[in-house]
């Protein structure tokens, strides 16, 4: 091991997971900063022994977020919801959080800062998540200038929320839904490529301050990507388009209900717009990785989602 350490927030989630285990093969000492440390303890075989450790910080609180960044060489912030829920809030997470892990890490010492914001961050989006997001990015540039900021597009990998969500509606239900006729276009990115971004991006101090755009090889509608599922998982359903403005009925429903909504009015919203790379903006290629097919990865992990006696 080496001298370094890095303080992750929100390492115990999707992401987190692959970035702790690609720094720690690194070298670095690792700080997993999460709400609940009980449930981050899995993440420490990935490392030698002492190597990971999570401690406990909530980015709403200045002061476990000081705490848990004392003495940190680098940040890494990867902290998002995809809904409001209490005191959860866009602004209080992608907005404030994120400004107050720049402010912390910068007075810390940290040397560097990354940031994981989302394709189509912008400030003029009709949907709250994606402007939260753009005024996320510039309240950490203005805390802290060398920050690096990482715009994914939908990350795909064993553990994700988008392919088993869908696979597992597809288990029970005969159609699918196709929201705004499901030609919202997407380019999935690889969630191993995703952690070796954030692993070339602290090793390579030219980035700091740069902005990176993470897409795979191909983009697919929205359509295609349902079609392509389905086919993995070997089963034949209906493909049911629906207007804009019956899935907003449609999520406004769901938001009535005691549990995580499936679908929000302001996913609606997001869904307008296509969540591909934009060309003029570096990305994995750029970092000198080869992005990864979905058909690579997508088998080793949608087979138990097959029926039975299905090969």
């Amino acid at each position: 091991m080496t001298d370094r350490s890095i303080t992750i927030f929100g390492g115990s989630g999707f992401i987190g997971r692959y970035v702790v285990q690609r720094l720690a093969r690194r070298g670095w000492t690792i700080r997993v900063a999460v709400r609940r440390p009980d449930r981050a303890l899995f993440l420490k075989p990935l490392g030698q022994v002492g190597q990971i450790t999570p401690v406990m910080a909530n980015i709403r609180d200045d002061a476990s977020v000081g705490a848990a960044l004392a003495g940190a060489d680098a940040a890494v912030n990867l902290v998002g919801i995809l809904y409001r829920q209490g005191r959860q809030t866009f602004d209080a997470v992608h907005v404030e959080g994120a400004r107050r892990v720049a402010r912390a890490a910068r007075a810390a010492g940290a040397t560097r800062l990354v940031q994981m914001s989302a394709l189509g961050a912008d400030p003029q989006s009709p949907s709250d998540y994606a402007r939260s997001k753009a005024a996320g990015e510039a309240a950490v540039r203005e805390a802290f200038p060398a920050a690096t900021i990482v715009r994914p597009s939908i990350v795909f990998g064993p553990e994700d929320d988008f392919f088993n969500r869908f696979a597992g509606m597809a288990r029970l239900l005969p159609a699918l839904p196709l929201v705004g006729g499901g030609r919202t276009r997407f380019q999935p990115v690889y969630v191993g490529d995703v952690a070796n971004a954030f692993d070339r991006i602290l090793e390579t101090p030219e980035t700091a301050g740069r902005t990176y755009e993470l897409g795979g090889p191909a983009v697919h509608s929205f359509r295609e990507l349902m079609e392509i599922l389905l086919r993995q998982i070997g089963r034949k359903r209906l493909l049911l388009p629906l207007p804009f403005f019956a899935a907003s009925i449609q999520a406004g429903l769901f938001e009535l209900l005691p549990v995580p909504p499936p679908l929000t009015r302001d996913q609606v919203r997001l869904l307008r717009q296509d969540n591909v790379v934009d060309p003029a903006v570096p990305g994995l290629s750029a970092l000198g990785i080869e992005p990864t097919a979905l058909a690579a990865i997508l088998p080793t992990y949608l087979t138990r989602y097959r029926r039975a006696g299905r090969a």
